[in-house]
């Protein structure tokens, strides 16, 4: 427990979510700019890349998490300045953040990459509802309790950086 008390969580140490990577039936990805429109526009993929699963039904609490993991890695992983900065839209594999949907047959899993190493950080349950008028600090607490599970892992190789993920069941 950290002095403001704040958590701090391990990596996942399977390194992804508990499922195949290779047994994907559908994947989406799009390149998010630095800065907080960025949310809607994940919240616009995230609709329409639902629509072509035919699992409109899921998009409230999917979309829900989605705004949280970026909303973090906005505030939380880019440089000071990086959300704030007038900036030009950034396409490709150098966008400063990822949003990535992978579909298999009975699960979902939306995971955010962004170019921070470190943790991200969960206040205690408790404390996250304590200060109704605080405007943050409820992000991974919602996404707890609006996935089927979540976690994150440190990126390997070339990549900096790490991804966080949120995991649905499908019926």
């Amino acid at each position: 427990m950290g002095t403001n008390g704040s958590t701090m969580l391990e990596p996942l140490r399977q390194g992804l979510p508990p499922l195949d990577p290779s047994g994907v039936s559908s994947a989406a990805s799009c390149s998010l700019p630095p800065r907080y429109e960025a949310v809607g526009s994940a919240r616009q993929f995230t609709r329409k890349t639902l629509s072509s699963w035919e699992l409109d039904d899921r998009f409230d609490d999917v979309a829900l998490v989605v705004s949280e993991l970026v909303t973090n890695a906005l505030r939380h992983a880019l440089p000071a300045h990086g959300a704030h900065a007038e900036v030009h839209c950034v396409v490709g594999e150098d966008a400063p953040v990822r949003l990535h949907m992978m579909r298999w047959t009975s699960r979902l899993v939306c995971a955010v990459r962004d170019p921070s190493d470190e943790s991200p950080v969960t206040r205690a349950p408790e404390d996250a509802f304590d200060d109704f008028s605080a405007e943050s600090g409820r992000g991974l607490f919602l996404v707890d309790s609006f996935s089927d599970g979540w976690g994150w892992h440190p990126l390997a190789g070339a990549l900096s950086g790490k991804v966080v993920w949120a995991l649905f069941q499908l019926a």
